[in-house]
């Protein structure tokens, strides 16, 4: 029979995973029994009703799986996959059943819990106030009042000081919302004059583009002209060439008297 790992390896991953939630439950229910307490009870029934709906979603998921590849996978292999849901949701339900009896059994302690010390209390009561003389029983009631009077008077202490506190509370929430308020103001006033230099910083860089062209257009002409003076020098008498503005013109070549004769 081919392993779950040969037909589909999310077959095997989801198999993998429901066997470890069965492991936990299984931990789960045997800590369950040694626990005492009643509210750690309830927790712990809470925490494997978790699992058991997690285990409850991966054999739904399971059962998608094999469905799917039940067109390809000859009639023994389904007839395993199929076996192998069953007893996944076998076991699944013997773990809901525990967990149901722990639940039933801890409702009865918890109804035990309530009912017993009334009963007894009630009846400690009966006794007690048939036993009493006129003026016993006046005392009692006395006394009981007082007892009242003074829960009232704890009870007003108890609102006073909840007041109080509510009133600082809402005095430093008032006083945070101001800071907030002015925190928000100064954010506001960074951000504008952020903006304010941003384009501060562009013109400046626009102004700096524009000299560097200006700068460049007279380094050329300065180039230029200086070139025409070279040229000047060089050949005079070249007409091609214009007389620079300013600029004298090559003084004629002189010939001396006695050369003439």
């Amino acid at each position: 029979m081919a392993s779950l790992s040969a037909i589909s390896e999310e077959l095997a991953e989801i198999e993998g995973q429901i066997a470890d939630i069965f492991r936990a439950l299984s931990n789960g229910f045997q800590k369950l029994e040694k626990i005492k307490d009643s509210n750690r009870q309830s927790r712990q029934l809470e925490e494997l009703t978790g699992k058991m709906r997690e285990c409850k979603r991966l054999i739904k998921e399971f059962d998608r799986e094999v469905k799917d590849l039940e067109y390809r996978n000859d009639p023994d292999t389904n007839k395993m996959l199929n076996e192998k849901k069953q007893s996944m949701v076998k076991e699944l339900n013997s773990y809901v059943a525990l967990k149901k009896q722990y639940a039933s059994n801890l409702e009865t302690k918890r109804v035990e819990l309530f009912e017993e010390p009334g009963e007894g209390f009630g009846e400690d009561n009966v006794l007690l106030a048939s036993s009493m003389t006129n003026q016993q029983l006046v005392d009692n009631g006395n006394r009981m009042m007082d007892e009242t009077d003074q829960v009232i008077e704890r009870s007003k202490k108890v609102v006073q000081d909840t007041i109080n506190v509510g009133t600082e509370t809402a005095a430093a929430l008032k006083a945070q919302t101001e800071q907030m308020s002015r925190i928000v103001n100064e954010l506001d006033s960074i951000q504008f004059s952020i903006k304010k230099a941003s384009k501060l910083v562009k013109e400046i860089g626009r102004q700096v583009a524009t000299d560097r062209c200006i700068m460049a257009l007279l380094f050329l002409i300065v180039l230029g002209v200086i070139a025409v003076i070279i040229v000047k020098l060089v050949n005079p008498s070249n007409k091609n060439i214009p007389d620079i503005p300013g600029l004298a013109p090559p003084v004629p070549s002189r010939k001396l008297l006695w050369n003439l004769d």
